[in-house]
């Protein structure tokens, strides 16, 4: 079954409803966006947080010492870079690691395997900010690049009307939704609700 992260999270209370609907991983977001926590924050929802559900750290561009701080300080289960690390970077963090990248192209997808990680996710071009665009790509471009179904993260634009098809035509690992479970840019309990019951849903193959 396609196991789900629910990003983005800011409160306490959008923190248990996923956790309770049965979110397999939670984001803390640490890079510039409408979704920043500080380290203290993602401390304190984190105790909400229980073993079994990934805490997964979103970055962009950051410096080793703000890795260590926020790993350390909440801590993270994951760490995920949405920015431009370079794969001798990444390695040198030792972290467990997820690689995001922006998909305009199949080059894009093929870009992934430089980086000796955990988990790829593919995720639509941001607009303002890295990620979190509400935007889709083109899922197909997916097919040809040989990235193995048990490491890739599929994000960008998901939400309730079209998770059915993203895990049909994808089957990824995990699927990534922030924007899609939020009204008017905040946390919305029954799309986090429902958007994880559409994404769980038995299939037949």
């Amino acid at each position: 079954m396609t196991k789900v992260k629910i990003c983005g999270l800011k409160e306490e209370q959008h923190v248990k409803a996923a956790v309770s609907a049965g979110a397999d991983a939670i984001g803390f977001v640490f890079a510039p966006s409408k979704r920043l926590v500080s380290i203290n924050q993602a401390h304190e929802l984190a105790k909400h947080v229980p073993e079994g559900v990934l805490k997964i750290g979103v970055f962009v561009n950051p410096t080793a010492e703000e890795l260590r701080a926020a790993v350390e300080g909440v801590p993270l289960d994951y760490v995920q870079y949405h920015g431009e690390e370079t794969p001798d970077f990444i390695r040198e963090q030792g972290y467990p690691a997820i690689k995001a990248l922006s998909v305009h192209s199949a080059k894009d997808v093929q870009a992934a395997m430089q980086y000796d990680v955990d988990y790829y996710l593919f995720d639509a071009p941001g607009t303002d900010f890295k990620g979190g665009s509400g935007h889709t790509f083109d899922w197909t471009l997916l097919e040809t690049a040989g990235i193995p179904k048990e490491k890739l993260i599929l994000a960008g634009g998901l939400k309730l009307e079209n998770i059915e098809e993203a895990v049909l035509l994808v089957d990824p690992f995990m699927v990534d939704v922030s924007s899609g479970v939020e009204t008017d840019g905040v946390k919305d309990i029954d799309k986090i609700e429902e958007f994880l019951q559409a994404a769980k849903k038995e299939r037949v193959k």
